[in-house]
């Protein structure tokens, strides 16, 4: 297996110049990069912005498995090495955010500070997210994988506010994405590397942290938030109103807003 063949894809946009801080942003499962459309836009003139698909997704759908929560976050350091992003600011939505937490407390001096949406902890279940999961992977394998992308989008309880509100939340683009996903995570028979539980190290990073959760967010998902805003030392917390599972897609504006001024109390570099 060629070196083309194990390497995520990733792009860089760097209209706000050389000096201009880094800005990664890392999607969820089942969707890619374009699920940031709206923060490139919004975001390109004062950032560098990094955007990465992970294995098994968008232009990292060669990439074999196994695709768990340690090979995604190798996977994104190495994207960030090829891409030369010393320090960033780092945006992950559920997965994304599971990765991020999974780097941060390896080498905190990477990160400038975390924008952790609907995030998980790796190494705890969320039983709410591994039950839909498995779902996917027996409809995927059993039925094919057209039945378990409209299986996913029109069942699974964190795109109910997107499917209720289908033209402000922009429902028919987030479903593109998950009809561009080609379905490595679900039909992998290879399972993931076990990940050891990070919540005991959250304490020792000190980076600013921002979480965002929806009003309508799964119950899973807020338990998660209030454990990291239990733990984390330098943390904010937010709550969309009217939002669901995927804050940044259904409400961009307000969420860019609420981003834009976390980002301009944070550092733009680190100590060397």
């Amino acid at each position: 297996m060629n070196a083309s063949q194990t390497e995520p894809h990733f792009e860089t946009i760097t209209d706000a110049g050389p000096t201009a801080a880094w800005l990664t942003l890392v999607h969820g499962a089942s969707q890619h990069m374009g699920l940031f459309s709206a923060q490139v836009a919004a975001f390109r003139a004062r950032y560098r912005l990094l955007l990465i698909d992970l294995p098994g997704h968008g232009g990292s759908a060669h990439m074999p498995g196994p695709y768990g929560f340690g090979e995604h976050a190798e996977a994104v350091l190495h994207a960030m090495d090829r891409a030369g992003v010393g320090q960033t600011h780092f945006w992950g939505t559920h997965t994304g955010a599971a990765a991020a937490l999974l780097l941060a407390v390896r080498m905190p001096q990477r990160f400038l500070s975390l924008i952790l949406d609907g995030a998980v902890l790796p190494g705890i279940d969320v039983p709410s997210v591994t039950a839909a999961i498995e779902r996917a992977r027996a409809t995927a394998q059993v039925r094919g994988l057209t039945a378990a992308r409209d299986e996913w989008f029109e069942t699974a309880a964190w795109f109910d506010v997107i499917r209720k509100h289908p033209d402000a939340c922009r429902a028919a683009g987030h479903r593109a994405l998950i009809d561009a996903f080609a379905g490595g995570p679900w039909l992998s028979p290879i399972p993931p590397a076990p990940v050891a539980p990070v919540i005991d190290s959250l304490g020792s990073l000190d980076m600013p942290v921002l979480l965002v959760n929806g009003e309508h967010d799964l119950p899973d998902f807020i338990a998660m938030a209030d454990v990291l805003a239990q733990r984390l030392p330098a943390v904010r917390r937010v709550v969309i109103p009217g939002g669901g599972g995927f804050p940044l897609w259904e409400f961009p504006e307000t969420v860019n807003a609420i981003v834009s001024d976390f980002l301009a109390t944070c550092p733009t570099a680190l100590p060397e």
